[in-house]
């Protein structure tokens, strides 16, 4: 049964919303404010919340805003006045679903929310499709510098054992692409790879999140929910950003460890899990240990294999290849024309100090493939690069094209980046754009650009 959450200041739109859908079936909480909209999404699963725009207190734009930060995984869809408009799309560009006008028609109402949960599961769907690709075809760590090599030999050692591994290594580095590489290497890589970021989650969310609760466990907890340690049974759990948990916690996941038993919050079940630990952070656990923030006991049990991630500028030989590797995916991804790197773009690659690491680079990369028109890279196109690790205050961009074609261009690469922000889906593109879907798809024709299904 999906579960909606009703997020709306007068008691009448709240009672007539809910009356309705529960008639449909659903199971439906209501709520007259935006504090007690993220109460509610923080102690219960939603698959849906109706967000009315005007709320006293915390308005709904501000509360989809900590929704999206808290990472709460419901479709919101924004309920607006008459002449709030912009606002609604607003909410739609900060990630809500849909919007539905002031008076409300109940029957549209029930077909949007009907809509969201089709949505939400695709999104799922999504995900397990894709975990499965990533199964199938392993990804690779670019590189052939000796730090490179060292990497690899420390990896091909630790995957095929069960092992506890400690990733460590500063922002950026790509320990989440490591950890994978270990799944996918091991004797676990037909079980699941579960990733929890210790540092996105709430402290008041992180113990239900990875052990799961039974229902009734707190107000909310309208049915059992599995955590990520049942999830990732047979298989591995990654926990990213590891010192980021609070110390509570921390002994929670020491008693898996040891045990590898575990159980739901608010139940008395021993739930036993076969699941390998999988470990990173940016930080120095000896200094979080001296300071009385990291447990010295679930230090020792988690760091059973460390494996340093070297940064990018230490291993400056492989930038060409990296660069070189990221032009070719997001040529694929955005539809361009591969490109090259001019011989002094490279050099000049090499220069940076890339304080963001791997990350930075495919940033940098992903911004050229859209910006950059010629099909060579040169380094005067990387003029926005700092000598210190910091972008320089004025771009170099120069009166290279007349101002209507470099218009002209900036409208194709605008338009683009908005559909792919939406995930190619025309109407919200046209939409978020303030254009009419057939104008857009008038330009996109223009621009030599076929729409997805034309």
């Amino acid at each position: 049964m999906a579960s909606i959450l009703v997020v709306d200041d007068e008691p009448g739109v709240r009672s007539s919303i809910s009356g309705v859908l529960k008639d449909e079936g659903f199971d439906v909480d209501a709520v007259g404010s935006g504090e007690e909209c993220l109460e509610q999404a923080n102690s219960a699963a939603y698959d849906v919340i109706l967000l009315d725009i005007w709320l006293p207190g915390l308005d709904g734009l501000t509360t989809l805003q900590r929704l999206r930060e808290r990472q709460i995984d419901a479709q919101v869809v924004i309920i607006s006045g008459h002449g709030n408009i912009e606002s609604a799309v607003r909410a739609i560009k900060m990630g809500a679903y849909d919007f539905i006008e002031k008076p409300l028609s109940l029957e549209k109402t029930v077909l949007v929310v009907r809509n969201a949960l089709r949505q939400r599961d695709l999104e799922a769907e999504n995900r397990v499709l894709r975990a499965k690709v990533d199964r199938q075809q392993p990804q690779t760590m670019v590189g052939e510098s000796p730090a490179m090599a060292y990497l690899r030999g420390q990896v091909a050692l630790a995957a095929p054992t069960n092992g506890r591994v400690l990733i460590l290594g500063e922002n950026g580095t790509g320990k989440e692409l490591v950890a994978r590489i270990i799944h996918q290497s091991s004797r676990r890589k037909s079980g699941p790879f579960i990733e929890v970021n210790c540092a996105a989650i709430p402290e008041e969310l992180i113990e239900s999140e990875l052990f799961g609760h039974v229902r009734g466990a707190f107000t909310g907890a309208v049915a059992d929910k599995p955590g990520r340690f049942e999830q990732a049974n047979t298989g591995t759990i990654f926990l990213d950003e590891i010192a980021d948990m609070s110390l509570k916690t921390q002994a929670k996941v020491l008693r898996v460890l040891q045990e590898q038993i575990m159980e739901r919050v608010g139940g008395t079940q021993r739930i036993k899990v076969d699941v390998r630990v999988l470990a990173a952070t940016n930080k120095d656990l000896t200094a979080e240990i001296r300071a009385g923030r990291f447990r010295e006991d679930l230090y020792f049990r988690l760091n059973v294999i460390p494996i340093f991630v070297p940064p990018l500028r230490d291993r400056q030989q492989d930038i060409p290849m990296l660069a070189e590797h990221f032009m070719a995916l997001l040529a694929a991804e955005y539809g361009r024309r591969p490109k090259r790197l001019a011989p002094e773009a490279a050099a000049r690659l090499q220069q940076y100090p890339w304080p963001g690491n791997v990350r930075e680079l495919r940033n940098v990369i992903e911004r050229l493939i859209i910006m950059v028109q010629d099909d060579t890279i040169t380094a005067q196109d990387l003029g926005f690069l700092g000598r210190d690790g910091a972008p320089e205050p004025t771009p170099d961009v120069g009166p290279r094209v007349p101002l209507s074609e470099a218009r002209d261009r900036f409208e194709r690469d605008y338009i683009l980046q908005t559909l792919n922000a939406q995930g190619g889906n025309m109407s919200r593109t046209a939409e978020v754009l303030g254009v009419e879907r057939s104008n857009l798809y008038k330009k996109l024709r223009a621009f030599g650009v076929t729409p997805r299904g034309q």
